[in-house]
C-alpha cells in the first residue's frame, strides 16, 4: 500500500505532486511539504488518478474553486457530463464534483476520473440510498461497499456527512428552512427511521483506513448547515462543527487528508466569525465553502449573492470556493450556468488573494490596467479572465478591425473617452505623453498560476483525447483556443 500525501510529508519526503504544487504555486518546495505535513493543506490525488495535475488546497496558498457538475433523474447523459467537465476546466475549475444521482453512475464517474485533469470529488451517500431503495433501507455494510468502490476508480475526495449527530437533530427543530443538505437530510432520515447513531460517524474509523489505502481526501460535510440567513450560525451549525473538529483529529491519526465544509447562507458581517471559527475548532484544516449566499432574495442571481460572499470568506481565510451557478434553487445547471458561475467565482477567488496580498497576484490587473491604458485591444483581450466574452461584447457595436487599434469603444465614444482625453491633455503640457516607466511582466510574476491568465490552465498530457464506455467512444466538445 503507498503512503498517503500527509504520511509521507510527515516523513520528510517530498512527493512528485507536492513538486508539481511548488511549480503551479510559485513556492518553496519545504513550505508546501510542511504545510501538507501539518494538516493545514490537501492535495488530492487519488493513487488510481492517472490524468491528474496534482493542486493544493490550502490558506497559505491561491484560493481554489471547485464547480459541482453532475445529472439527475431528468438529464442522465454520459457524453453531455463530459462536455460539462470539459467546460468546468476549461473556465477555470481547481476541482470538479461529481454529484449524479441519476443513472450509468458508475460510467460517468469513471468517465469524468479519466478524463479529468484536476481532481475530482463525490458524495457517496447518493450513490448509497439509490442502491439501497430509500434511505432507511441504507445498511452499513452497503456504505462501506459503495465507499471503497468509489475510492477504487480514483475518486479523490468524498464528501461524508458523519458530523450529523443523532443528538444535533432536535437543533434543527426552530429552523425556517429545515436541513438542506441533500446528504444531511437522507442521514437525519436513517437515524430518525432506525433510532441509531448516523453510520457514517459509527464507521468512521474504517472508512478512514479505505481512504489511507487509496489516498482519498476527507471533505467533512456540514450536513446542518444554514439554508437560510435566519438560521446562519445557530446552535445546529455549530454543534455538528465541533464534530468535525474531532472527525478532523481523528482521520489526521489514521494517515488520512481533511478539508473541512462551510456553509451555506450567512450574512455578510458574520462570515469572518464563521472562517474563523472553524479553524479554531478544526485545527487550521482547510475550509471550503458554498458560497456563502448572503441574501436569499435573488433567485436566478446566485452566482452574484453568493460570489460576494465568497470573496469575503476568501480574504478570512477560506481555502476553496464552491461555485453556485445562476440555477441555484432553480435546476440542473447546463454548460452556459457553469461558465457563469466560474466566472463568479474566479473573480471572487482571485479578489480575494489580491486583497490577501498573496505574492504577485495583482500583477494580471496591473497587466490588463495598462494595456487599456494603451488601448491595446488585442492584449486587453487575451488578458481577459473570459477572453471569449470580452472580445465579444466589444464586437457588438465595433466590429470591424480597425477599431481594435481604435483609442475609444462605444462606452464613451471618440469625443468622451476619459482616458483618450487624459492622454491628449498631458501631450499638450510636456510636448508628448510619458511612456509607462515599468510593464508589468507576467512570464516573471511571483504569482500562483491561477492567478494568471488564462484561467484553466492545466497540464493535460495525461487525459486521453477520447474515451470509450460499454463500446461507445466519445470525444468531449473541444474549445477553439484549446
Amino acid at each position: 500500500m503507498s503512503a498517503t500525501q500527509i504520511q509521507r510529508a510527515r516523513d520528510g519526503e517530498i512527493t512528485a505532486e507536492m513538486e508539481r504544487v511548488a511549480e503551479r504555486e510559485n513556492r518553496n518546495r519545504e513550505f508546501v511539504r510542511e504545510q501538507v505535513a501539518a494538516g493545514q493543506a490537501v492535495i488530492p490525488a487519488n493513487h488510481g488518478h492517472e490524468s491528474l495535475d496534482p493542486m493544493i488546497i490550502g490558506r497559505a496558498f491561491s484560493t481554489k474553486v471547485n464547480a459541482n457538475i453532475g445529472n439527475s433523474e431528468e438529464t442522465s447523459d454520459i457524453e453531455g457530463e463530459l462536455e460539462k467537465l470539459h467546460t468546468a476546466v476549461h473556465y477555470g475549475a481547481d476541482t470538479v464534483m461529481d454529484l449524479s444521482t441519476g443513472s450509468d453512475l458508475d460510467a460517468i464517474r469513471e468517465a469524468n476520473v479519466e478524463h479529468s485533469p484536476v481532481p475530482v470529488g463525490t458524495v457517496p451517500i447518493y450513490e448509497v440510498v439509490k442502491r439501497a431503495g430509500s434511505a432507511a433501507d441504507i445498511t452499513h455494510e452497503l456504505l462501506l461497499d459503495v465507499i471503497e468502490k468509489q475510492a477504487e476508480q480514483g475518486v479523490d475526495y468524498m464528501t461524508i456527512h458523519a458530523g450529523v449527530r443523532m443528538e444535533h437533530l432536535p437543533l434543527t427543530d426552530s429552523r425556517k428552512t429545515g436541513i438542506v443538505s441533500r446528504g444531511g437530510s437522507i442521514l437525519a432520515q436513517w437515524i430518525e427511521e432506525n433510532g441509531m447513531e448516523n453510520p457514517l460517524y459509527t464507521k468512521f474509523e474504517e472508512i478512514c483506513e479505505i481512504f489511507a489505502e487509496h489516498d482519498v481526501t476527507f471533505s467533512l460535510g456540514d450536513g446542518l448547515r444554514p439554508g437560510s440567513l435566519a438560521d446562519a450560525s445557530d446552535e445546529a451549525q455549530f454543534a455538528e462543527l465541533e464534530t468535525l473538529g474531532e472527525l478532523t483529529r481523528t482521520a489526521w491519526d489514521h494517515g488520512v487528508q481533511v478539508m473541512v465544509e462551510g456553509p451555506g447562507h450567512v450574512p455578510m458581517d458574520e462570515i469572518r466569525d464563521n472562517v474563523e471559527k472553524q479553524q479554531e475548532v478544526c485545527d487550521g484544516a482547510p475550509f471550503y465553502v458554498l458560497g456563502p449566499l448572503v441574501t436569499d432574495v435573488a433567485p436566478g442571481y446566485d452566482h452574484i449573492t453568493s460570489a460576494i460572499g465568497a470573496t469575503e470568506a476568501g480574504r478570512a481565510g477560506a481555502a476553496m470556493l464552491c461555485y453556485v451557478t445562476p440555477k441555484e434553487h432553480l435546476g440542473l445547471p447546463e454548460q452556459e450556468d457553469v461558465r457563469d458561475g466560474l466566472a463568479a467565482y474566479r473573480i471572487a477567488a482571485h479578489a480575494a488573494d489580491v486583497a490577501n496580498d498573496l505574492p504577485g497576484a495583482r500583477d494580471w490587473d496591473d497587466a490588463l490596467s495598462e494595456a487599456r491604458y494603451a488601448f491595446d485591444w488585442t492584449e486587453q483581450f487575451d488578458l481577459a479572465l473570459d477572453p471569449e466574452r470580452a472580445k465579444s461584447f466589444h464586437d457588438q457595436t465595433l466590429p470591424g478591425d480597425n477599431y481594435k487599434e481604435a483609442r475609444f469603444c462605444s462606452m464613451c465614444g471618440v469625443d468622451f473617452c476619459s482616458m483618450r482625453i487624459d492622454q491628449d491633455a498631458r501631450d499638450v503640457a510636456d510636448g508628448e505623453m510619458d511612456v509607462i516607466d515599468e510593464e508589468t511582466d507576467l512570464t516573471n510574476s511571483s504569482a500562483a498560476e491561477v492567478n494568471l491568465p488564462p484561467v484553466g490552465t492545466h497540464d493535460t498530457s495525461g487525459v486521453p483525447e477520447t474515451i470509450e464506455i460499454d463500446g461507445v467512444t466519445f470525444t468531449p466538445e473541444r474549445h477553439a483556443d484549446d
